[in-house]
């Protein structure tokens, strides 16, 4: 299995993602030790000299101001882990907990840091060998960065806390006796360099940064299959329309949709059913396409916080200096996750919209909620339903966290972004879209049936094959939720979507 070698300034979200997800194995690079050598070796300078320089010979936050003797910088460290593991909730999943790790160590291999490079390579172990920290999910500001959730990793470094490890949860010293991993003791600077920053919301926003540009290409295809279902008319997608307001992101769904509904025989031309189709039809390259602008944006603002110090104070060696700063603080983070959250929303919020003209009969032109026997049968009432439910979740959870603050430690950080609360929003909203994309496929394909399915697109075609394959028309009422589960399991594994690009080429 390839080995990823990280630097502090070139991972990629690709590259994220092999290590989470596939298991890829981690290493340092050489030019990364060197720099983490250096800045730790000025860090012992003051210890020594007992220079004052904060979270090195101070206490931390309000208790900036008490000073620390060279004698009591380790129990200093050690406290500060076990004083701020005060994380609450349920754990984080395997693979954001993997994302944490990898940031954190990412980000000290900088070299900004002052961290040892045996304690490094101790987290990057972990990583490799599969020692996974339990981490709760709640209980982080998002600023002096992810305080409480850091904590709960290092504790495991310390042979405390918890740890997942084979797929059994045990003591923090026991999964790393298990593992053959050495706990470690914290020296000066370490524990401040291992908690203070915004890996939590990052590893939990990469992960539903990539996951909705998937969504994104997912929701073009779910769309099209209901432009067909409901005789809709492409010339809205002719790419002369979109040239004259060139957003990308509009440009390239209504390219998608064309290659997807490429020689279909259930799409009509203006004029032939009707002059126009509702918005809900003929704006989805305007509505999805702003989303997957929009998601492009955070990706981006993603890319550069995977590789960037967000620790204090940072260490500059070549100048010996130690600046307080505020790297630590996650608003560039919270207001693209609140963003992100937003633009997941919309894609639902169409979605649902689509849903409504495929089963009301007023819209469609088929049989109310596409049941054959209407009144006896109830059909896709309730599918509806629960799509309109899940889209008002959808918008309770869009709030944006980033317009709260609230201070902490007595007014010394009295402003905080909320940023890993916007993030694991914006990752509940993806939940709920990918559910309501589920429904709006599964209803989309009974409408096909329903209005006698023709020849379908080159890319439709594969969708409905898929779904077919493994959900069948719904002749009368059924137990709806394990075939509306069976759809959502189809658009989590990108079945679908990766069928398309190898039969079809790439989306956009």
């Amino acid at each position: 299995m390839e080995i990823i070698s990280i630097d502090g300034n070139n991972l990629s979200l690709e590259e994220f993602i092999k290590i989470v997800r596939k298991g890829y194995k981690v290493r340092l690079a050489e030019e990364a030790a060197k720099r983490v050598n250096k800045a730790r070796q000025l860090v012992d300078e003051f210890v020594e000299d007992e220079k004052v320089v904060y979270g090195i010979t101070t206490g931390f936050g309000k208790f900036s101001d008490i000073s620390i003797t060279k004698e009591e910088t380790k129990t200093l460290q050690k406290n500060l882990i076990i004083s701020h593991a005060c994380g609450v909730g349920e754990p984080l999943k395997e693979e954001i907990v993997r994302g944490i790790m990898l940031l954190r160590a990412n980000a000290l291999a900088k070299g900004y840091s002052g961290i040892r490079l045996s304690t490094l390579n101790t987290l990057i172990e972990m990583l490799n060998k599969g020692v996974h920290p339990l981490i709760p999910e709640k209980g982080s500001l998002g600023a002096s960065g992810d305080l409480a959730p850091l904590s709960h990793m290092v504790l495991v470094m310390l042979g405390e806390g918890e740890a997942y490890y084979k797929g059994e949860l045990l003591s923090g010293k026991e999964a790393m006796d298990k593992a053959g991993i050495s706990i470690i003791e914290l020296t000066s600077k370490e524990g401040l360099a291992l908690i203070n920053g915004t890996q939590v919301m990052t590893s939990i926003g990469a992960l539903t940064v990539y996951d909705g540009i998937n969504l994104c290409q997912t929701a073009d295809i779910v769309a099209a299959l209901t432009v067909e279902a409901l005789n809709g008319l492409v010339e809205a997608y002719d790419n002369r329309v979109h040239m004259l307001r060139p957003h990308q992101g509009q440009i390239a769904t209504a390219q998608n949709l064309l290659h997807l509904l490429e020689s279909s025989e259930m799409t009509t031309r203006q004029g032939e059913i009707r002059v126009q189709d509702a918005y809900s039809l003929r704006c989805i390259p305007q509505i999805h396409g702003a989303s997957k602008d929009a998601i492009k944006y955070v990706e981006d603002k993603v890319n550069i916080e995977m590789n960037s110090a967000t620790d204090n104070p940072l260490i500059f060696e070549d100048t010996e200096d130690v600046i307080s700063g505020g790297n630590f603080h996650g608003q560039p983070m919270a207001l693209s996750f609140d963003f992100l959250g937003i633009a997941l929303s919309e894609l639902a919020n169409i979605s649902e919209r689509r849903i409504e003209r495929l089963v009301n009969p007023a819209l469609s032109n088929l049989p109310a909620f596409l049941a054959k026997n209407g009144g006896l049968n109830s059909g896709f009432m309730i599918v509806q339903y629960s799509a309109a439910a899940l889209v008002s979740e959808n918008k309770v959870l869009a709030h944006p966290a980033s317009v709260d603050s609230i201070p902490s430690s007595a007014n010394q950080e009295d402003h905080v972004s909320m940023g890993t609360i916007g993030a694991r929003k914006a990752r509940e909203i993806l939940g709920n879209t990918r559910k309501v994309l589920a429904m709006e496929l599964l209803t989309a394909c009974q409408a096909i049936d329903l209005r006698g399915k023709k020849g379908l697109g080159k890319g439709t075609e594969i969708a409905y094959n898929i779904v077919r394959d493994n959900v069948s028309i719904i002749e009368e009422d059924k137990v709806m939720y394990k075939e509306i589960n069976i759809c959502e399991e189809i658009l989590k594994s990108n079945k679908i979507l990766d069928e398309i690009k190898l039969k079809l080429g790439r989306l956009l």
